[in-house]
């Protein structure tokens, strides 16, 4: 018997190292195309948690406000306290009507990053007076 050139354990050996070969690189490229995507679905979580944290922080500040009103705090000392508990940078209104305080806390959920621009949380709470206050 004799052996042809390329038969036998060589023959495979061979074969596989070829096929090595032209997948080198394949995992960068993947990570490549992936990462910049995953990086995206980051940023969205992230900007999510934002948001959320500040219609939170908006929503117990308008709460403590409107609390303060109707138990008859001046407009100073309602203002100060809604900020206190309020984001950076929060903007607050407080009207009376009809014997209803309503405090309204307004934040940026955060700064725009080039053309992507997050939403303005605008957060309302109304509180009846207290017997005995004036509106």
């Amino acid at each position: 018997m004799s052996r042809r050139p390329g038969c036998g354990r060589g023959a495979a050996a061979g074969v596989a190292a070829r096929a090595g070969r032209g997948d080198a690189g394949t995992a960068t490229a993947e990570l490549a195309v992936v990462l910049p995507g995953f990086a995206v679905v980051v940023g969205a979580a992230l900007a999510a948690v934002a948001m959320v944290t500040v219609q939170l922080r908006c929503t117990d500040a308008a709460a403590v406000g409107a609390r303060a009103a109707a138990r008859g705090e001046t407009a100073q000392v309602v203002r100060s306290a809604t900020l206190a508990a309020a984001p950076p940078g929060a903007r607050v209104a407080v009207a009376v009507v009809s014997g209803v305080v309503t405090v309204t806390v307004t934040a940026r959920t955060g700064p725009s990053v080039g053309p992507v621009h997050l939403p303005v949380v605008a957060v309302h709470v109304s509180q009846p007076l207290e017997p005995g206050v004036a509106g």
